[in-house]
């Protein structure tokens, strides 16, 4: 509707309003100095050169209103007051002046309008009582006059003010929206960097697990090609199936990135499989199993209420730790306990072996921790890492939700 309405009636630029007006004003003023003949018989003074110019300047500081609106209000009130000692005709001076009032309350301070109306008031009164008194057999009574001067004023320097405050307005409504847009695409970049955030954890634990569990068995089988080749093709199987598992959560996750309106319309659709959770602890420890890597898995408690995220969280806490495991603690057996409480999931991943600590010590926390730590403070949990009295490496996380299954903070 706006644009329609602005197609239909352009908007006309403030400079070449007001150069126009003031044309047209000053334009008429000099043919009325020398055509104008008032209707109740005053006569005016003969028109000359002087006349010419107290008409044009009166009338042409109307062309620079908007940016000196106190100047040009307090100038044109002055540039009157040759009329009370020379009477020339200029029909427009009443123009001029509403003009100049109505732009310094629309476009000045409080204060400083109302110093411009009060001196147009005053100037206006002081022309009314001498052309009287010059004229006074013509002009019996000026208290009508003066009043309606004034009002005319008043109502000017008014319809200014209910302007100005409409106009604040709008601009006030305008920069709020701008900032409300501009809060907008901050949010929405935050988000962006939060959801590239959350899926490059994804592919980092579908990855890393997965690798590393092929690396294992591919070092096992090539350890075993010419020994035992019955071994040999199990390990293959295994590093067969796994690569085939990692390439499906693979295609989950970047399924993810995919629109239905995007450029790979004509791809094969990705298999979006069920998000991991506590409950595929038993496949997860049956690969590290196959991957060389005992692993006694005890659940205290019922899941209950967990909620997804959680659920999924806990997850990949116990995978991460237990592929640091086949990376770093070298021959080793891992437990993992699981205790479900009322409002907590309690997580603890343990081995017996010597590597991860000599790994990790000296060295700046890598993916897989951070990965973990922020897994858990997103849910306001808490997660704890480091080497075990006795030897080995322990991982342990709290991570908090309510009864109704909605994440706690």
């Amino acid at each position: 509707m706006t644009t329609a309405r602005a197609k239909l009636f352009p908007r006309i630029e403030p400079w070449l309003l007001d150069a126009s007006v003031t044309v047209v004003l000053a334009v008429t003023a000099v043919v009325a100095l020398f055509v104008y003949t008032d209707p109740g018989g005053i006569d005016y003074a003969e028109p000359d050169a002087l006349g010419v110019a107290v008409v044009l300047v009166v009338t042409l500081p109307l062309i620079v209103r908007r940016r000196y609106p106190v100047a040009v209000g307090l100038f044109t009130a002055a540039a009157v007051l040759p009329f009370i000692a020379v009477d020339y005709a200029m029909p427009t001076a009443a123009a001029v002046m509403l003009i100049a009032v109505y732009t310094a309350a629309n476009y000045a301070t409080l204060s400083a309008s109302v110093l411009v109306v009060t001196v147009q008031i005053a100037v206006s009164v002081a022309y009314t009582l001498a052309s009287a008194s010059r004229h006074e057999e013509l002009t019996p009574d000026t208290g009508p006059s003066v009043i309606i001067s004034g009002l005319l004023i008043l109502g000017a320097w008014g319809i200014g003010r209910a302007v100005r405050s409409r106009r604040l307005y709008t601009a006030e409504l305008e920069d709020r929206a701008r900032r409300l847009e501009r809060a907008n695409d901050v949010e929405v970049r935050a988000a962006i960097a939060e959801e590239r955030s959350r899926i490059a954890r994804e592919l980092h634990d579908v990855v890393a697990h997965h690798v590393s569990v092929m690396t294992v068995q591919a070092a096992g089988a090539r350890r075993a090609l010419h020994r035992d080749v019955d071994r040999t093709a199990v390990a293959l199987e295994a590093i067969e199936n796994i690569g085939r598992s990692a390439l499906a959560e693979m295609r989950r996750v970047v399924g993810v990135l995919r629109t239905p309106d995007g450029d790979d319309r004509g791809a094969q659709p990705a298999t979006l499989a069920p998000q991991p959770g506590l409950g595929d602890l038993a496949q997860l420890a049956e690969q590290m199993r196959d991957a060389g890597l005992p692993v006694d898995v005890t659940v205290d408690g019922e899941s209950g209420a967990v909620p997804v995220g959680v659920d999924l969280a806990a997850f990949r806490v116990i995978q991460e730790a237990l592929t640091n495991t086949i990376k770093h603690a070298g021959p080793s057996a891992a437990t993992v306990h699981v205790r479900y409480l009322p409002s907590e999931v309690h997580v603890e991943i343990c081995d017996d072996g010597h590597g991860v600590a000599a790994a990790l010590e000296g060295r700046r926390p890598g993916h897989g921790l951070l990965g973990m730590r922020e897994r858990v403070a997103l849910y306001g949990g808490t997660l704890a890492a480091g080497p075990r009295r006795g030897g080995g490496y322990e991982v342990r996380a709290k991570i908090p939700y309510d009864s109704n299954g909605a994440m706690s903070r």
